[in-house]
């Protein structure tokens, strides 16, 4: 079956469904962002009750069980999504990760946004979730390891961030930077790794609406190994691009450098876009394993997103710009 033709006229992802709404509701309340008045009015029909405790110790709301992408593909369950992390600054062992991290604290946390911009400023993590409309979205999540996920997101788009601090006409890239606090991440105190993690998208990119800053998950707020409190979410890049624990974000002339590429430029280009037809030196990238089922499935261009991006690299070699 042709991939282009599972696409529907408005995907999935960017639908808010019933479940998602009042999940939306539940998410700020645990912010402290809504007030009790808007509560009662909006909330009169109450949303199923559920949820495992996430990194953060809040209670998180479990979605309709029917959702899915824009593909039917069916959400991944809360377990999976929050046992099952690659986060390096914690742990190398993707199952250690959620052991380790309670000890990581959020709060209070800040994002400093500025480098080639007309407003620079250093924002709190309640200014962005209070200033931006916070929307579920429903991504498939492809790790360069070839392993998959379907996640619902919670977060906003970061071309809104962007356009309030007013990027120059020289921007052309955005660096992003995680947090550097190696008593709460013993990860960052191994020497093989050039801390803090750092990563990097051209402005065109940043700016497009599948490009989001994730803020929770499952309408509830971001566990600690998801990347808490706000993280990158690009679903047609490889997760790595998708950096965690934000703390800078910086709009630059020149391409930055990124962790991946530093260690190891061969293997982990600046793109890293989903492609099939390009394997990593090591493994295969035509297929992938989804987390929670047995048979492995074919990797789409793009992890499916073909349609909304592919105009992005017009004219591009992507077998040179990996």
């Amino acid at each position: 079956m042709d991939n282009k033709l599972k696409h529907v006229a408005v995907p999935s992802s960017e639908i808010t469904s019933e479940s998602a709404y009042f999940s939306r509701r539940d998410f700020l309340k645990a912010m402290g962002i809504v007030s009790a008045g808007a509560l009662l009015a909006a909330c009169a029909p109450k949303p199923q009750p559920g949820g495992a405790a996430n990194g953060t110790g809040n209670s998180t709301p479990v979605p309709a069980s029917d959702q899915t992408d824009e593909l039917g593909d069916p959400v991944n369950s809360f377990d999976e999504i929050t046992n099952y992390n690659n986060f390096y600054e914690f742990t190398t062992d993707k199952e250690g990760v959620a052991r380790l991290s309670p000890k990581f604290n959020p709060k209070p946390w800040t994002v400093e946004v500025g480098g080639l911009v007309h407003k620079p400023q250093t924002f709190g993590i309640e200014d962005l979730l209070a200033m931006f409309d916070q929307k579920e979205r429903i991504y498939r999540l492809r790790c360069v390891e070839a392993w998959s996920m379907v996640i619902p997101w919670m977060g906003f788009e970061l071309g809104e961030l962007l356009k309030a601090v007013e990027p120059m006409a020289s921007a052309k890239f955005v660096r992003f930077e995680t947090v550097y606090r190696p008593d709460e991440m013993p990860g960052q105190r191994s020497p093989f790794y050039p801390w803090p993690y750092q990563e990097g998208l051209r402005l065109d990119e940043a700016y497009h609406r599948l490009t989001l800053l994730g803020t929770g998950l499952y309408g509830g707020m971001l566990p600690n190994q998801n990347g808490a409190p706000i993280r990158l979410v690009v679903p047609w890049k490889y997760g790595f691009k998708s950096i965690k624990s934000i703390v800078k974000i910086e709009l630059v002339e020149e391409q930055p450098a990124t962790l991946w590429n530093a260690v190891a430029s061969n293997e982990y280009g600046f793109y890293s876009n989903v492609n099939p037809e390009v394997d990593h030196p090591r493994w295969s990238q035509a297929s992938e394993r989804r987390i929670g089922e047995l048979k492995r499935r074919e990797t789409l261009m793009f992890n499916g997103y073909e349609e909304e991006v592919a105009s992005l690299y017009a004219g591009m070699d992507l077998k040179v710009n990996y």
